[in-house]
């Protein structure tokens, strides 16, 4: 694949993927919560999830993932369901600043699933791959090179994405040293959280 096609997809990638959404406020609420440490295995099934849609639409599967459209609604409400149960764990989550110990990390499958659920129920999304890559991208002569040249730019891109909203909200997080920053970055971190899942179940 020419180094152009790559270079349009990589800058819509950019603003897609660098625009908040439900994806990227379910990670930053994550981070402000446990810390960055905690968020690989989310951030992997981010990846992945990316990975999956871009496939589905480079191999001409949207009518796939039309047919068997019950079973990403379900993926959707699973998701949105832990999302919802997240939120409600970091609002009511203790609050403890002595000693310099972050808090136990969550379970990297939990964390994992939670990324792939949040990243192949999300719209914002799911219409990137389906509706705009085609515009940008000439799909039906994508070769098999093609599909894994177009799947690293995509790593590339979110990699630089995502980590600098993990940095960001790690650096917030390094300011909030007493007990009552702690409790309202938590309570910020459950808000952020549901309001992610509330936007991916409206849509």
């Amino acid at each position: 694949m020419d180094l152009a096609s790559l270079a349009i997809f990589a800058g819509a990638l950019l603003v897609a993927a660098g625009s908040p959404g439900p994806s990227i406020a379910a990670l930053v609420a994550r981070v402000l919560a446990r810390g960055p440490r905690d968020v690989l295995p989310f951030l992997a099934a981010m990846w992945l999830g990316e990975a999956i849609w871009l496939s589905f639409a480079i191999f001409g599967l949207a009518l796939i993932a039309q047919s068997f459209h019950a079973v990403f609604l379900a993926i959707k409400w699973a998701g949105v369901a832990y999302l919802a149960w997240l939120a409600w764990k970091m609002w009511t989550a203790p609050v403890a600043t002595e000693g310099g110990q972050a808090p136990a990390s969550g379970s990297p499958w939990k964390m994992f699933a939670a990324g792939m659920a949040v990243t192949l129920g999300n719209p914002k999304i799911m219409m990137f791959y389906m509706a705009l890559l085609p515009t940008i991208i000439d799909l039906n002569s994508v070769t098999l090179l093609g599909w894994a040249e177009l799947t690293s730019t995509m790593v590339l891109v979110l990699v630089a994405v995502d980590f600098g909203w993990v940095l960001a909200a790690g650096g917030a997080r390094k300011l909030l040293r007493s007990a009552r920053a702690m409790r309202a970055a938590n309570r910020a971190s459950a808000t952020m959280m549901a309001g992610a899942a509330a936007a991916i179940a409206a849509r």
